[in-house]
């Protein structure tokens, strides 16, 4: 119960902290206006220094036009940054009420664009339990067994032998989700786990979250 209280706690911090982390329903809509600023104040800073020194010297063969080039090369690596979170669609609030409803204890992440060389694929949602990991995706373009095969190699790869399951119709995930729930204690049964030296505060749930999170944008 306490942990949950504490899931449910760092939540709530998500939802009214201006900046919402990766994972969190409302990730999208905030990233997006970071990148936005940041993406401005990168440019803005040597195209300020160009057009300063161009002012001054009368002249735009300086050494400070060199400069201004070298420093929009982090701008223009932040601009695809931009490029690529804009193509990015928030999830629906109505969509993620229907699943936070379900929730319940579970580790779960939501607004997750997961990306491999070959495909990528809008996820709305995913739970962790155990070895158990399903997700639910709107996305009608959405190669789901791809994307299952290989998030799940992945994630065996970082040493938990999980079998991952993505949904494309709401109702059957909603259902294993309160499956889910209620065998949460024969799920993570016998399952050996060892702290993380880098994360020691995270769960084994936890860890495979932050694997999930590695493979999105």
């Amino acid at each position: 119960m306490t942990e949950k209280k504490n899931r449910n706690k760092k939540q709530s911090k998500a939802k009214t902290s201006s900046k919402v982390s990766k994972g969190n329903f409302g990730y999208f809509r905030s990233e997006k206006r970071r990148r936005l600023i940041i993406t401005a104040i990168l440019f803005a800073v040597p195209l300020f220094i160009f057009f300063t020194s161009w002012f001054y010297f009368k002249t735009r063969m300086t050494v400070w036009t060199v400069v201004t080039v070298v420093g929009c090369l982090p701008a223009c690596k932040s601009m695809v940054n931009l490029i690529m979170i804009l193509k990015c669609r928030p999830m629906d609030a109505g969509l993620y009420q229907k699943i936070y409803e379900h929730q319940g204890s579970l580790d779960m992440a939501y607004e997750l664009y997961m990306t491999f060389y070959e495909k990528s694929a809008y996820i709305d949602a995913a739970a962790v339990c155990g070895n158990t990991v399903v997700a639910y995706s709107s996305d009608p373009k959405i190669d789901a067994s791809f994307m299952e095969t290989n998030s799940q190699k992945i994630i065996r790869k970082n040493g938990y032998k999980v079998t991952v399951k993505i949904f494309t119709d709401l109702r059957p995930f909603l259902e294993r989700l309160d499956s889910m729930n209620d065998h949460r204690e024969s799920l993570e049964e016998g399952i050996k786990f060892t702290p993380d030296e880098k994360y020691p505060d995270l769960s084994r749930n936890e860890l495979i979250r932050q694997t999930i999170l590695a493979l999105c944008l």
